[in-house]
């Protein structure tokens, strides 16, 4: 049985706790519905984009925590099959000053026709629900 090195972690400082609200992204926010502020689903969060260094940039002692600046969606269903990655141009931003609630759902503080990303909805709600019987109206 291979013995295993001890590493002396005594001279490592502890990181400064980030003021402010700290989300795990994959627990929090991907693959959460977004509602706009009248309760209308707009879309599905697909990822993240984060601001701060770009990946493989070395970071200097001092710098600020990446913080979120927009959610991103987007057609990725044929990525999530057969793997990989879509390119970044292919995905909706959904700034992160807009969200005003994260929970079961995510929240935007705007109406969903103000949002590129609710295009897809309003489609499907026009041209495939509207076809449904009893879909171009509320339930009761």
């Amino acid at each position: 049985m291979a013995r295993q090195r001890r590493i002396d972690t005594s001279h490592l400082r502890t990181p400064p706790r980030p003021a402010g609200l700290v989300l795990d992204a994959q627990l929090h926010l991907l693959d959460r519905q977004v509602l706009d502020v009248d309760g209308v689903p707009v879309t599905t969060v697909d990822d993240v984009e984060l601001s701060g260094p770009e990946p493989g940039e070395a970071i200097s002692e001092g710098t600020d925590p990446p913080h979120i600046s927009a959610l991103l969606t987007g057609a990725v269903l044929g990525t999530r099959i057969f793997g990989g990655r879509p390119p970044s141009d292919r995905f909706i931003r959904i700034p992160w000053d807009v969200v005003s609630g994260v929970g079961i759902v995510l929240t935007v503080g705007v109406r969903s026709d103000s949002l590129d990303a609710s295009w897809v909805e309003r489609w499907l709600r026009t041209h495939v629900i509207a076809h449904i019987p009893g879909g171009r109206h509320d339930p009761e």
